[in-house]
């Protein structure tokens, strides 16, 4: 039995598309134990989503693991093959029952014609024990704790009668009802005000600390994995490039790609000084760069290393870890080391 909530090992990922197989994630590992926020980092495109899918066999049917891939879920003493369930009925433990998902575009996980109470309490009655009116009051004490104000009446209310970041706070309670063991949190902060931004994480660190459940909190802000996780992974490309605790990863970034993130964000401290992003674009899962993933935009990339052998993961310090040649034999070892 694994001591991690969730553990997810040489996951590869591809889907069948006209053009080919489109290598979306590529041989990622890592573990969320309980009481713990893993926060995943990197940019639109970078597979964080179709990462956190997987936990909940939520991809399209062209779809395609690795035989290697393997996703295990401990849940009560109990280990499930997350990969190997097939049916409706064994999908439940992974589909709101121990992992829920806060999804990034709330107005498409909501069902229009049916009220934001409705969709609460059914998913209430299905996941636990209560009965529809223990559900019915339930709910409207986890649209308050999200912050939302007269939580009776826009209960009863639909959709599209909520503003966008009230839309992200109600499903936000949504997820958090049914008290998982997991919290897949997929940008929950986006749409959000400062304000209510603080509270939604007040209330993510509150209930880890109540309940023990574990996070995966995905997100492009270092900014806010700063304030909320304990362990960061950062992705490029279908890849995990850099690994480690908040302070190793935010205070002694290893990886360019890490690096650049934290120079892109704004410092109150420094308001004159121009926002310096990563440079380029990142590429098409279509055309994925040989060598490192990241060279093509890489300030430090050193001809006929990067841009031909993959780096291997390389451990920094204890739990730090980055695939990276310029971190791992610095920018003037490479040709010695290599030679």
């Amino acid at each position: 039995m694994s001591s991690a909530l969730i553990k997810v090992e040489n996951l590869t990922l591809q889907f069948k598309t006209d053009e080919g197989l489109i290598t979306a994630v590529d041989n990622v590992s890592f573990e969320v134990a309980p009481g713990e926020i893993l926060g995943l980092v990197g940019e639109s495109g970078s597979g964080k989503s179709v990462t956190a899918k997987s936990l909940m066999q939520l991809n399209p049917g062209n779809a395609v693991y690795s035989p290697e891939s393997r996703i295990t879920l401990t849940v009560d003493g109990e280990d499930f093959d997350v990969l190997s369930l097939k049916t409706d009925r064994d999908l439940k433990v992974v589909r709101g029952g121990a992992v829920s998902m806060i999804f990034q575009e709330p107005m498409a996980s909501f069902a229009p014609a049916i009220t934001i109470g409705d969709q609460m309490v059914e998913q209430l009655l299905l996941h636990t024990n209560m009965n529809k009116k223990q559900a019915h009051g339930y709910s409207i004490e986890m649209l308050e704790r999200v912050g939302i104000s007269d939580a009776p009446t826009r209960f009863e209310q639909y959709a599209f009668e909520f503003s966008g970041g009230m839309r992200q706070r109600a499903m936000i309670a949504m997820a958090l009802s049914t008290k998982p063991k997991l919290l897949i949190a997929d940008e929950p902060t986006t749409a959000l005000d400062v304000t209510i931004q603080a509270q939604v994480i007040d209330l993510m660190k509150d209930l880890v600390a109540e309940f023990g459940m574990g996070i995966l909190f995905i997100t492009h802000d270092l900014g806010v994995i700063a304030q909320t996780a304990d362990n960061v992974s950062v992705m490029y490309l279908g890849k995990l490039i850099e690994t480690g605790t908040v302070r190793q990863v935010i205070r002694d970034p290893a990886h360019p790609y890490t690096q650049g993130l934290l120079h892109a964000i704004p410092k109150l401290e420094q308001l004159d000084v121009p926002l310096t992003p990563v440079p380029g674009d990142i590429p098409s899962p279509l055309d994925r760069p040989p060598g490192c993933v990241f060279h093509t935009r890489c300030s430090q990339m050193i001809e006929g290393r990067c841009d031909t052998d993959i780096p291997t993961p390389t451990t920094l310090s204890e739990g730090h870890v980055a695939s990276c040649f310029v971190a791992q034999y610095g920018p003037g070892g490479v040709a010695e080391a290599s030679a």
